[in-house]
């Protein structure tokens, strides 16, 4: 929308002030005082509205402040291959203070997917996440590096005040709370051509393999997977009982 600037009476006796500077002296010297009054009242105007836009731009950058670590920060490395099912990584860290949650979500989820795809990691604790990608061939015969994805992921984040059990639905209790810490673009790399970037994929994607199986030997230790013939025990859903009891409870409490 096109703005335009219109100058007020005063302003163009103002400017006729300096077009004319020998005639009417008295006169303009009046207008002048007037038009001076004039300006700093209007001045003290502009300033209160200035000063509450920038409590608003404070406010929303207060908002905006992060409380994840991304690595990488802005973009998510894929392997091109086409025709295939690839993997990126990226390492999450918590670098608040308090425990923060996080979720990935996509503009593509029929075609992608992210183990985990959300946790919930203490102050300083730090996570690789693993994204999974099946990648389209190319059509009319394009080059891959010529491939331009719209493809994007979102890592939204939520503090929390005390440690509780990672569920999805703690993003829909407290939407008012969830923040975006960044949109994650994807960049493929080609696999014959060497490069840190591809290198560090590598990396990260060996460490986050060895994460995985820790986590699973850890669960297989703890956690027994048959109680009798048939009865399976769903570790999840327990969890989830036990936090909807004790918001149940908190609410009870609140009401009293």
């Amino acid at each position: 929308m096109a703005i335009t600037e219109d100058k007020s009476p005063a302003e163009s006796k103002r400017w006729g002030i300096f077009k004319f500077p020998f005639r009417n002296s008295q006169s303009s010297t009046s207008n002048s005082a007037q038009n001076q009054g004039h300006s700093t009242a209007e001045g003290s105007g502009g300033d209160s509205g200035g000063g509450s836009s920038v409590s608003s731009i404070a406010r929303s950058l207060l908002l905006r402040r992060r409380h994840l670590k991304l690595d990488p920060s802005n973009e998510l490395y894929f392997p091109y291959e086409p025709g295939k099912q690839v993997r990126s990584a990226i390492k999450i860290r918590n670098s608040s203070k308090s425990h923060v949650a996080f979720k990935f979500q996509t503009t593509a989820p029929k075609s992608c997917f992210t183990r985990p795809s959300g946790a919930l990691l203490a102050p300083g604790e730090s996570i690789i996440a693993t994204v999974y990608k099946f990648i389209e061939p190319p059509e009319n015969n394009e080059k891959p590096m010529d491939q331009k994805c719209t493809v994007k992921f979102k890592i939204m984040s939520l503090r929390v005040k005390e440690p509780v059990d990672y569920v999805p639905e703690l993003f829909d209790e407290q939407k008012d709370e969830v923040a975006v810490e960044q949109i994650l673009k994807v960049v493929f790399l080609d696999m014959e051509r060497p490069s840190p970037a591809l290198e560090k994929l590598n990396s990260q994607l060996t460490e986050a393999d060895s994460d995985i199986e820790a986590r699973k030997k850890i669960s297989e230790d703890i956690v027994p997977r048959f109680v009798g013939e048939g009865l399976v025990i769903d570790e999840w859903k327990e969890r989830r009982e036990k936090y909807l009891a004790r918001q149940q409870g908190e609410e009870v409490a609140n009401l009293v």
